[in-house]
């Protein structure tokens, strides 16, 4: 999901870059340089991993094998080749390549962590990494390979191949060339990976964290879009407003209800719709939970998500490497495992799935003569000739089935690794990928929501929906989206809401009229 964001220059430093930083460089091609302090920072740690090095002492990760294979003391004339077999080997990815976003993102969060000082990289090693996200050039990175713990191992490796000039990689402008190609149109020299680079250039959560950031980024605009539908489906079902008082809201103190609740009033203030049942003689005495219960499942959503946003910004401020220096040593950990991401991870899939099981009940509602109160069978201009948004409604709950099976989590499942050394994984890249089809799930069954509730609120006229919900119906109407008529191909106007949703234009229409919503 996209937005205007410029292009800006980011600056890594020490310190955890912010959610806002992340999106500008994996999604708007923001330019990556290295801070004074991060510099200085990268030459301590260097400092002491060549300390390190030179001793007779074999230390894990600066003169040993790795994982099973750590107790092997690899002499310093071999060390060079360790790094390059380390990256090779470990770099055996499969399947579709993954999206551009997703790995400038986690070359970003593994850019951080080596800027943190932390891991004994060479200046040179991390700067050569920012220039890569500078000039564009992506490596190709596959789906398959990741399991979470050591961190995104597969995912990593592919793009630290690409700074020591091999594997492929795509240049700014996607075409799929070798890495060394690409570096040298580019200007660049290739790095010899020395002791140490090899690991903390591949051990860390940043494939997973940098999906789960943008995740959080894209469903904290969709629960608001999903307040505009859930306000145009009650008003156009003729469903009361009442329950979303701020009264009731606060016998049952949850914040995320509190504001769902609040935008609900909002989006629906001013509408004859409305009005025209605030009446003695309506005999309704309640809304089906579908619509009378949007802001606690939507509100719940929302605390979730910022359940989420709290662990990301921890895992943000985190050096994720094994082995770390600290002081002047280095020290083995367990940091790398990527539990603490994949069970968010998970837990927002369900979101997603949940948020899009109750868009679709509201828009089944609009379908049905007995509970749609009044309008004509599936909305349709001549029912039994034309057939409305009947399969629209179908699309829906085929996503929203699918988004149920992808609930399920992947961060309970471990299949052990590296001769039992890794006996334990996270699976928390699989946690995120499945997510992100989610999320892309959820944004599809809102936009059909919002398509079916525009359509049932111009089948109110001569009254009028409120000044936000008609705002969205006029955007709607203006991308080649018409209003209700016999029946034509449906499949383009369901795409064309859906970009209108994804690309945050549904939210802004809304907006436009009331201001920003919470």
């Amino acid at each position: 999901m996209q937005s205007s964001q410029a292009s800006t220059v980011v600056d890594v430093g020490v310190g955890p870059v912010s959610f806002e930083d992340l999106v500008r460089v994996a999604r708007h091609h923001a330019r990556v340089e290295l801070t004074g302090e991060a510099l200085a920072a990268v030459d301590r740690a260097r400092a002491v991993i060549e300390t390190l090095a030179a001793a007779e002492t074999p230390t894990y990760g600066v003169s040993t094998g790795f994982g099973a294979l750590a107790t092997r003391h690899i002499p310093t004339e071999m060390r060079a080749q360790l790094q390059r077999s380390l990256v090779r080997s470990h770099a055996a990815g499969s399947g579709p390549e993954v999206e551009r976003e997703v790995v400038r993102g986690l070359m970003l969060l593994r850019l951080s962590t080596l800027a943190t000082g932390h891991t004994g990289v060479r200046r040179e090693t991390a700067q050569l990494m920012a220039a890569l996200l500078s000039h564009g050039i992506t490596p190709v990175v596959r789906e398959y390979g990741s399991l979470g713990c050591s961190g995104d191992l597969a995912p990593l490796s592919h793009c630290a191949l690409a700074l020591m000039g091999e594997g492929e990689v795509r240049d700014a402008e996607g075409t799929l060339m070798p890495a060394a190609d690409a570096l040298a149109a580019a200007g660049l020299e290739p790095v010899e990976l020395v002791a140490k680079e090899g690991l903390a250039l591949i051990n860390g959560t940043d494939g997973m964290l940098g999906m789960l950031v943008m995740a959080i980024t894209d469903l904290r605009m969709l629960l608001r879009t999903a307040d505009v539908a859930a306000a145009m489906s009650v008003e156009g079902q003729l469903g009361t407003d009442r329950v979303f008082a701020p009264e009731l809201q606060a016998i049952r103190p949850h914040p995320g209800q509190a504001l769902s609740a609040a935008n609900l009033t909002a989006l629906m203030a001013g509408s004859a719709i409305v009005a025209s049942h605030r009446t003695g003689d309506c005999n309704r005495v309640q809304d089906a939970y579908s619509l009378r219960c949007s802001p606690q499942v939507h509100g719940a959503a929302r605390d979730t998500v910022e359940h989420a946003a709290t662990v990301a910004g921890r895992e943000l401020a985190s050096a994720i490497d094994n082995p770390v220096v600290l002081g002047d040593d280095v020290e083995s950990n367990g940091n790398f495992h990527g539990a603490p991401v994949g069970y968010v991870l998970d837990f927002l899939a369900i979101v997603a799935a949940d948020v899009a099981s109750i868009s679709e009940r509201r828009t089944d509602r609009f379908l049905d003569t007995s509970r749609n109160h009044g309008l004509p069978p599936f909305l349709a201009d001549d029912p039994g000739v034309d057939s409305g948004h009947m399969i629209a409604q179908y699309t829906q709950a085929a996503i929203v089935s699918e988004l149920k099976r992808l609930a399920v989590p992947a961060s309970v499942d471990s299949i052990p690794s590296s001769a039992m050394q890794e006996d334990h994984v996270s699976m928390g890249w699989n946690a995120a990928r499945k997510l992100r089809r989610s999320v892309d799930g959820l944004s599809r069954v809102v936009a059909v929501e919002v398509l079916t509730a525009a359509r049932a609120l111009d089948l109110r006229a001569p009254l009028t929906p409120s000044p936000a919900t008609g705002a969205v119906v006029g955007l709607l109407r203006t991308h080649g989206i018409a209003g209700p008529g016999p029946d034509r191909h449906l499949s383009p106007e369901i795409e064309a809401a859906v970009g209108l949703v994804q690309s945050g234009a549904v939210l802004a229409a809304a907006e436009s009229v009331i201001g920003p919503l919470a």
